[in-house]
Order: structure tokens, then sequence, then C-alpha cells
């Protein structure tokens, strides 16, 4: 037995001595440091994409807020589906996906909330506008006052009336007929020139400032400087015109539920209300 140790043990040294004289590596005992593990790579964090239903009129100062909050949230892409507020919230009603809404009047947010997409009491009212009559530069129907769009064979263009900015011409053209300064046949003979009416107030800005109508009832905030040399404008007096208010909500089925209501708070925030004053827009009412 004394034998077979010593054996071993000569064995063991001399597989260590010639291990040595190779430069062999020797094959590590259990008293050896241990192999640091490889650490995997931390996947990059996926970005969201917001989906906006705005109303058509907000298309300027939209675009400019969307770009803003993406820089405020890296990694977020936001989208935009622009267009009268009656197809929006048609839309949403069916299903479309969509994470916020900014409509051009209470009455569209109502068809959304009364759909159930959005909770009744989570809107915002964000901004406000104004109405305008305007008429390509050229002026071929000689419009100098607001009666005149009651002269006989002036082509008007209005907002379907399921428009927001379609029904507000609609009360301009109801109050006009009332007031002194105008006769009471003022709304029927004006609508009686009415040439087309169009599904968003982008289209009836087109169309006037291509010289294919005579007039049109737009916001204020449409004559943005690229538009403001193709019309000109009349004036609505503030006691016919209607001061529209646009409220903003989150999407109850948003799968961004988060975003999205940060987004309402973008828009709401002094940051968001400065791009929506320099496009025109009226700051909401103070709470």
């Amino acid at each position: 037995m004394l034998a077979r140790k010593l054996w071993a043990a000569l064995m063991v040294t001399s597989l260590t001595l010639l291990a040595a004289c190779s430069g062999a590596t020797p094959v590590p005992t259990a008293t050896s440091a241990p192999v640091p593990a490889t650490t995997a790579p931390t996947a990059a964090p996926t970005g969201q994409t917001l989906t906006v239903f705005a109303a058509a009129s907000l298309t300027g100062a939209f675009n400019d807020i969307g770009k803003a909050f993406q820089a405020a949230n890296p990694g977020t892409t936001v989208t935009f589906n622009f267009a009268g507020s009656q197809q929006l919230a048609q839309q949403i009603g069916q299903g479309a996906p969509a994470d916020v809404f900014a409509s051009a009047n209470n009455a569209q947010m109502a068809v959304v909330i009364k759909s159930g997409q959005v909770v009744s009491g989570t809107q915002k009212t964000f901004a406000r506008n104004r109405l305008v009559v305007i008429y390509p530069t050229a002026n071929p129907a000689g419009l100098t006052k607001l009666q005149d769009l009651a002269k006989p064979g002036t082509k008007i263009v209005l907002a379907d009336k399921s428009v927001p900015v379609g029904g507000y011409a609609l009360d301009f053209l109801t109050k006009a007929s009332k007031d002194p300064g105008f006769t009471a046949t003022y709304s029927p003979t004006v609508l009686a020139n009415v040439v087309s009416y169009e599904t968003d107030v982008k289209q009836v800005l087109a169309k006037v400032s291509l010289g294919e109508a005579d007039a049109g009832i737009v916001y204020t905030t449409d004559i943005t400087a690229d538009a403001a040399g193709k019309v000109g404008r009349l004036d609505i007096p503030d006691a016919l015109n209607t001061v529209a208010s646009y409220p903003i909500a989150s999407i109850q089925a948003s799968p961004n539920a988060a975003l999205a209501q940060k987004f309402v708070d973008y828009v709401l925030s002094s940051d968001g209300q400065a791009v929506l004053a320099k496009y025109g827009f009226l700051a909401p009412p103070s709470n």
C-alpha cells in the first residue's frame, strides 16, 4: 500500500515538472480563481409611437408641438391624423387606433365621450379661436364689407355644418340676420350663394386661395404667413363672432396611456401654449 502511494505521488510530480518544461498551462485545480462570466449586452429601450387625432385647424401648431415633445422625450415618435373633428370622432368611435383626441369643438368631444373612448371630465380646453371671412387677393367679387356676401352671383364656400367651423359660420349668419346692420334675409341669401360645403377648414382655405371661390369662412389661425399673401380678410365683430373652444383628452383604450397624458399635459403647459399663441390661437379661459 505504501509503495502504491509513493508511486502516485511520484507520477504527479513528474507530470507537473514535464508541463513546466514544455510551457503548457497547468490544468486549474479547485483552488484556482474562477473565470468571470460574460455579461449579456443590455438591449436598447424600444421607442413608443403616439398617435394624435387633431382638428385640421391645428395642423401647423401641433406639428411644431409634436417635434418639441419628441425632443423632450427621446425615443418617442408622434404621428398625427389631421381632419375635420367630426371625421376624427367617427373614426375613434369605430375603433381607430388613437392615443389623444384634440377637437375644434365640444360637440365632437362629446361624441367620443358617448362612445366610451374618453372618460367624461378628463377633457381640458387648451385653446380658443375666432372666425374670419377670406377672399382671393384679386377680390373678383369686389368684397369690402360683410354685407357683400349677399351680393347675387358671389361664389362662397363653407365647411359642412357637421364640421365645427361650418357650424360656427351658420351661427354667424343667424346672428347677422338679427342685427340692425344687416337684413332679416341675410342668412338665406348668403347660403344661396354657397357653391360647395367642404369636409374641413383647410379645404375652404385652399379653394379661396386658388381663386375657385369668391369668399369663405375660416378661423383666424388659418391665415398663416403663407396664406396671407394669397387671401384678404373681412373681420367679423365680436357681437357676431363665435369664439371656438378646443378640448383635448387621452383615449381610454390607448396602449400608451401614460405617454398620452404626458402629451396632453405638454399642450396645456407654458411651452405648448407658447406654440399655440405663435399660430394665433387664443389662450383657454383661466380656471
